[in-house]
């Protein structure tokens, strides 16, 4: 089964893709996929076969048609991933048609989510940040690539979640933390881009493994 859910209007097109997941049964399994863990055998494997641990599974891709290389091998599996009795959810900016027809053509449910001309809006980081207050790892995930695609920097999305941690540990609201990990937290995200810079690394991917690394 396959859903798109398309365009730059970020808040309105999260808005419907979180009523979508309220009405997938509780205890699917869920896989996020974006540029930095995309693996072709991965995703095969995820439309030919049932899931280990769960009756559903739910396969979360994220702006992969931004790459030339993963667009062209996911249009190539559309009618596998159609065929299979798991659900695959594409969360894309804008897509040309060719790209929208090759959905369509395969039977997929599509949203598409345009801002008008005018309606440009600034990203609202603190999504991110309430969303790791939340230990919400369905969110967290989607809110950071949404605002990666919106371009903003990766020091901004530290900054906030850094103060969102401080913020946490003064007012003792640990939510869902214990105060040892929430000091771990931030003094590892106080160092997280610089050192994986230093080392070569590819800072949106550290970034990216920290937030999933939290659960």
């Amino acid at each position: 089964m396959l859903y798109l859910f398309s365009g730059d209007d970020v808040k309105n097109k999260t808005i419907g893709y979180e009523k979508f997941i309220k009405s997938v049964p509780a205890g699917a399994e869920t896989f996020f996929i974006s540029k930095n863990n995309f693996d072709q055998t991965q995703i095969e494997s995820l439309y030919s076969g049932a899931s280990l641990f769960s009756a559903l599974c739910m396969v979360v891709f994220q702006n992969v048609f931004d790459h030339e290389e993963m667009g062209s091998f996911i249009l190539g599996k559309l009618k596998s991933m159609n065929q299979s009795n798991n659900s695959f959810i594409f969360l894309e900016g804008k897509l040309n048609k060719p790209i929208l027809d090759a959905f369509k053509k395969n039977n997929a449910e599509i949203n598409i989510f345009e801002l008008p001309k005018s309606g440009k809006e600034k990203f609202n980081t603190f999504i991110i940040a309430n969303a790791f207050a939340d230990k919400d790892k369905k969110n967290i995930w989607i809110h950071f690539r949404q605002a990666i695609e919106r371009e903003v920097s990766l020091e901004e999305i530290v900054g906030v979640l850094f103060w969102k941690v401080k913020d946490m540990l003064l007012k003792k609201n640990f939510g869902k933390y214990s105060p040892e990990q929430l000091k771990n937290y931030a003094a590892r995200l106080s160092y997280l881009l610089p050192e994986a810079r230093k080392e070569g690394r590819d800072a949106e991917s550290a970034l990216e493994q920290f937030l999933l690394g939290v659960f």
